[in-house]
């Protein structure tokens, strides 16, 4: 007797790079960094740094999107059900920090899912950059400073952190 079943359905489409650009840029719109600058440029920066880095398609695309759980730009929810691979959605969520919770938890996170450290990598690097740190107030770049250097000794990195 022939078998009937049929065929597995193929997988949903998902979003294309330039489509997960669109989407992190719409749901950043009128954000601005600590600088003032469009928020959306430090998404690019963070994006970039990955792709310098070898950062895959998935990587590029939890760059556009790493902060905008966090900043509630878009809710656990919309990722979910986004048109996302699961290792990109990992990698968000673990570069999702959450309330209260310290640093060395956030960090262990990270260490732990694959593909996310790059993305931090290139975060921090973006984060810690002396042009960026040079507009704001003596403070607030110090304090910024301190927390960036703290971050890349929990995830173990030896690097300044500067692109």
């Amino acid at each position: 007797m022939p078998d009937t079943t049929p065929p597995p359905a193929p997988p949903p489409p998902r979003l294309s790079p330039a489509e997960v650009e669109a989407v992190a840029r719409a749901a950043h719109e009128g954000q601005t960094d600590k600088a003032g600058r469009p928020y959306a440029e430090h998404l690019r920066a963070v994006a970039e740094g990955v792709r310098r880095r070898g950062g895959d398609d998935e990587q590029i695309a939890a760059a556009w999107l790493h902060d905008a759980v966090e900043d509630d730009a878009l809710t656990e929810r919309w990722l979910d059900g986004a048109a996302l691979s699961r290792r990109t959605k990992d990698i968000v969520r673990a570069l999702t920090r959450r309330p209260g919770e310290q640093p060395e938890e956030y960090a262990a996170r990270i260490l732990a899912t694959p593909g996310a450290l790059l993305v931090k990598e290139a975060d921090l690097a973006h984060n810690a950059d002396p042009a960026r740190l040079a507009v704001l107030d003596e403070a607030t770049r110090t304090r910024l400073a301190e927390k960036y250097a703290r971050m890349r000794v929990l995830l173990g990195q030896s690097w300044l952190g500067q692109e």
